[in-house]
């Protein structure tokens, strides 16, 4: 994505050698600031992770596998294995719910096994750009299968404005490119053809109407801020031609984990016969659980991301404002599980299918035994 006329990754080296520094953009600061951030430690990509600089499963994912680099990097030479188990065991624990954090560091161990020094530095590096580089080409073929969908509803109505609603951020921010959610969004407005995105605000850190918003505003698509519990409304009123939302882990059977209030939306999409789907990588699937509600765990967070909101003041500054009495409590569960009877579709690298364990494995036949 373009930002201030340059195009930017969400994650990215700059320099060479011993030089050689890896950026990400801070999103916590968005929409307000653009601001780019270094990482030079393994404790660094952790708080990167866990403090929601970065976010998304893709990116997650991504993240974890550049830690992997700079642990390699800065492993004292008589403790690599130890550095590095220890290491790798950090940036796990960071985020639980997404599946992508794991996968990316079971890359990175298969690629490294048995090395050590400098051959351990150069095959990390290459491990996690491959790794960058795969999550943009797979988010660019989402766009590419979702356009089909989105051309289908258009052409059934062709004096209007296809009306996509999406809950959370699974766009360009949330992916090291493109996004999953979003992809098909952008393939379709680069296309031509007439979009309109209703943006969740998606309570309680608001990524729709941080990250989503400003998404699209800079990429000019058409698109209006609403509050989380107006979507079932606009559904009931004919004003929502389908749903896409991302996940952050999705069953051999099809379950999707994705952001808390996924599940409402997607209640409602069913009884107003709205179809719903979701986009991913294949990196997102965990083949190893069968039901997502009961195996999926969900991270709860900080309850103050509840009781507190952040913003702009009249006078321009940004400042936390407590919502709540003093003395009340809150509870955060960070993700809810979409179970797959009320999925229409998966959108993934290779194509749409059923949300079913056959219709998953029709795609991915290699890991009907995983």
């Amino acid at each position: 994505m373009n930002v201030n006329g340059r195009h930017y990754r969400t994650i990215w080296t700059e320099g060479e050698g011993e030089g050689e520094t890896l950026f990400i953009i801070d999103q916590t600061t968005l929409p307000h600031e653009f601001r780019v951030r270094a990482l030079q430690s393994v404790d660094d990509v952790c708080s990167a992770i866990r403090d929601m600089w970065v976010r998304g499963a893709g990116l997650i994912g991504a993240t974890a596998a550049w830690g992997v680099w700079i642990a390699a990097r800065t492993a004292p030479a008589g403790d690599f294995c130890g550095f590095m188990t220890r290491s790798m065991d950090k940036l796990r624990t960071t985020r639980p719910t997404a599946s992508n954090l794991a996968w990316a560091l079971e890359r990175q161990k298969k690629a490294l096994a048995g090395l050590s020094g400098e051959e351990a530095v150069r095959v990390a590096r290459a491990e996690a750009q491959a790794i960058a580089d795969e999550d943009a080409d797979f988010c660019r073929r989402i766009g590419e299968h979702g356009l089909s969908i989105i051309k289908e509803v258009a052409e059934r109505h062709p004096d209007r404005a296809v009306n996509i609603l999406t809950h959370c951020n699974a766009g360009w921010l949330a992916f090291v490119d493109y996004g999953s959610a979003l992809s098909p969004v952008y393939a379709a407005f680069d296309a031509g053809i007439p979009v309109h995105v209703w943006v969740d605000e998606t309570r309680p850190r608001n990524q729709g109407a941080s990250l989503t918003a400003w998404e699209l505003s800079r990429h000019g698509v058409p698109h209006d801020l609403i509050a989380d519990n107006a979507g079932g409304h606009l559904m009931q009123h004919g004003m929502v031609d389908l749903v896409i939302t991302g996940a952050d882990r999705v069953t051999r059977c099809g379950d999707a984990a994705n952001k808390i209030g996924t599940y409402l939306k997607a209640l409602a999409a069913f009884d107003n016969k709205v179809p719903f789907y979701v986009a991913l990588p294949s990196s997102t699937y965990d083949f190893t659980l069968r039901d997502g509600v009961r195996d999926i765990p969900i991270e709860e967070r900080n309850a103050d991301e509840v009781r507190v909101v952040s913003g702009l003041s009249k006078g321009g500054k940004r400042e936390d404002v407590l919502i709540c009495p003093p003395e009340t409590p809150a509870r955060n569960w960070a993700f809810d599980v979409t179970p797959s009877r009320l999925i229409t579709g998966l959108i993934t690298e290779r194509g749409v299918c059923h949300a079913s364990e056959n219709g998953i494995l029709s795609l991915y036949p290699e890991r009907r035994n995983a």
